[in-house]
């Protein structure tokens, strides 16, 4: 057999045309003009077998890199941490993996209890008693905060620090667009966010203030002080981009002030992979709630006393009243979201901890090895579990040499930011052991001062 699934055969085909009363597939499509169709086949190669074609796919699969050769420092928004075997059994359940829109609670109560699971985890992380049942990814819960504080504030003025995911950034001016919102950047001052022109830039007019914490430098804000600054215009919302793990161990925005915390569960559960898929969270205020884009999922009874799940205070204006809408998102990520509850699950409260103390140890002993080795941290402030150094070379050419001795080094922020031209950002997790730190340490030193 040349196939998993069954493709119509020529007698399907002409079965489907006869019963909707047609003769070809040419007539099929007559409403569409020839002149806009393409006249000819299209330039592919020839079908192959399922067994051939599995065999090419994973020729070419082979051909990438990977992180089970591969030790990698890379970070920049996509990191390579521990994953419990755990999550892998349980989104291959096909009640999990299958399962997408769960509308019928009746069919879907394991699906409905994990994304509930999932909005608990985020809420006692965050420090935020709402959250909503999974964004697409990290960047597009950055938009849909701004599209929040615009649609509550009716203010047409975005604030973004340069020290935000610069793809997340990207995004903001792309949907700024639709909207007509001005969207202002502050620059950066040892590696956060300038204040003083931060306090210069926020206004009347300013509908939010977005941050990141950590920040994309790998330094921690001082979201206080921020904070000060933002609250000191009415209605204006602090919006907080934020790593969770991090949030194992530093005060959580919340604590600061924050209407908006959002961030990317990639960190729980969902292996660094070439674009993705990710997951993303949206937290905010009990105020808020009705506002907040995608859906929820609630905890209830049934007519039996039994406890049970359904999906809840959907902002039913996403569906029908579109022009009211403060979003158009009606999906969510749920597969992704059941695997990062099942790794939070299975770390636990003290293991996310943990794992968040260990991020933060090992990234300072790998700065204080670079530093003996001849390569100092360009910032002096606090940080989690990401640095950025400085280079005698540019940071391809060193990053090359590290992948011919096995290592994925870090970010090149020259890419992004003019002014760190030969800088490197570099990620440490809990997965590297010192030994695999030392290696990477010796090697980028020799290659630095070579």
């Amino acid at each position: 057999m040349d196939f998993r699934y069954l493709p119509a055969t020529e007698a399907d085909k002409a079965q489907m045309l006869e019963k909707i009363g047609v003769k070809s597939t040419d007539e099929l499509f007559s409403d569409i003009p020839e002149k806009v169709r393409l006249g000819r086949k299209l330039d592919l190669k020839e079908p192959k077998s399922e067994y051939e074609l599995k065999k090419d796919l994973t020729q070419m699969a082979a051909k990438n890199a990977n992180l089970q050769e591969y030790t990698s420092f890379l970070g920049a928004g996509v990191y390579d941490h521990f994953i419990p075997s755990v999550v892998d059994h349980v989104i291959s359940r096909q009640e999990f993996y299958t399962s997408y829109t769960p509308y019928q609670p009746e069919m879907t109560q394991g699906e409905l209890q994990a994304m509930f699971e999932f909005q608990t985890m985020i809420s006692e992380i965050t420090g935020m008693p709402i959250v909503n049942s999974s964004l697409y990814d990290g960047g597009t819960a950055v938009v849909e905060a701004m599209n929040l504080a615009h649609g509550q504030t009716k203010k047409g003025r975005i604030v973004v620090s340069k020290a935000v995911h610069p793809e997340y950034r990207e995004l903001v001016k792309t949907a700024s667009k639709g909207k007509g919102l001005e969207v202002v950047e502050i620059d950066l001052k040892d590696g956060r966010t300038d204040l003083d022109q931060l306090e210069k830039e926020v206004n009347e007019d300013t509908a939010g203030v977005i941050v990141q914490y950590p920040n994309f430098l790998g330094q921690i804000e001082p979201l206080d002080k921020i904070n000060e600054i933002i609250k000191a215009q009415p209605k204006t919302m602090m919006i907080v981009s934020s790593n969770p793990l991090a949030l194992g161990y530093l005060t959580p925005p919340s604590e600061f002030g924050a209407d908006i915390v959002v961030g990317d569960t990639q960190v729980f559960g969902i292996p660094a992979q070439l674009g993705g898929p990710h997951c993303g969270y949206f937290a905010t205020t009990e105020k808020l709630m009705r506002k907040v884009p995608g859906r929820f999922v609630g905890e209830t009874v049934d007519e039996d006393g039994q406890r049970g799940f359904v999906l809840v205070l959907q902002t039913r204006e996403q569906h029908i009243r579109r022009e009211k809408a403060t979003s158009n998102i009606t999906s969510n990520q749920a597969l992704n979201a059941v695997a990062s509850s099942a790794a939070m699950s299975a770390l636990g409260k003290h293991g996310v901890k943990d794992m968040s103390e260990l991020n933060l140890q090992k990234a300072r002993y790998t700065k204080s090895a670079l530093a003996e080795a001849g390569v100092k941290a360009a910032f002096d402030g606090a940080f989690f579990n990401e640095i950025v150094v400085e280079l005698s070379k540019p940071v391809k050419e060193v990053n090359d040499k590290l992948f011919e001795k096995g290592f994925v080094g870090g970010f090149d922020l020259g890419r992004i930011y003019p002014e760190f031209e030969n800088h490197m950002l570099i990620a440490t997790t809990e997965i590297r052991s010192k030994d695999e730190i030392d290696a990477f340490v010796k090697e980028l030193g020799a290659i630095n001062n070579g």
